[in-house]
């Protein structure tokens, strides 16, 4: 994993808010790998911004923060041009694969993300799961008897 001079993750790169990663899974172009999945959407910033969705699916800590590293080298070597929110979300294989491969893959998904071009719309909500379970519910509509 070399790192060349000005190859940096700087603050400006993060993406950090809740709301931009909804805003990059709802209005996105989403693109599977074997190892990873990538959300990704055009913004109004100067920089390319990465997010990071390493859940527990995946293992305990020490695996997700190893995830969550080479997710951040791969970004930094291969850093796409500016103007684009990137939402990648590894897989379990993703920690055990060679670096070459997750390398090809990032750059292969990147590719097809900008191909698919701009979302046409908000992909349809999903159904049940939490989400689901956190409903408003109407003023006055009251459980109790």
């Amino acid at each position: 994993m070399p790192r060349h001079s000005g190859e940096t993750f700087r603050p400006a790169e993060h993406i950090r808010r809740r709301a931009d990663f909804e805003s990059a899974y709802n209005l996105g172009v989403k693109v599977n790998g074997r190892f990873m999945t990538m959300f990704a959407r055009p913004n109004a910033g100067e920089h390319a911004r990465l997010g990071i969705a390493a859940t527990r699916k995946i293992g305990g800590a020490v695996i997700r923060n190893r995830a969550k590293r080479l997710t951040r080298e791969l970004f930094r070597s291969h850093k796409p041009r500016a103007g684009l929110d990137i939402v990648v979300v590894p897989r379990r294989e993703f920690v055990d694969a060679p670096y070459p491969s997750l390398e090809r893959e990032f750059n292969g998904l990147l590719e097809r993300a900008r191909n698919a071009g701009p979302s046409v719309g908000p992909r349809p909500a999903r159904v049940g799961g939490a989400a689901g379970a956190r409903r408003a519910r109407r003023p006055g509509a009251d459980s109790r008897v």
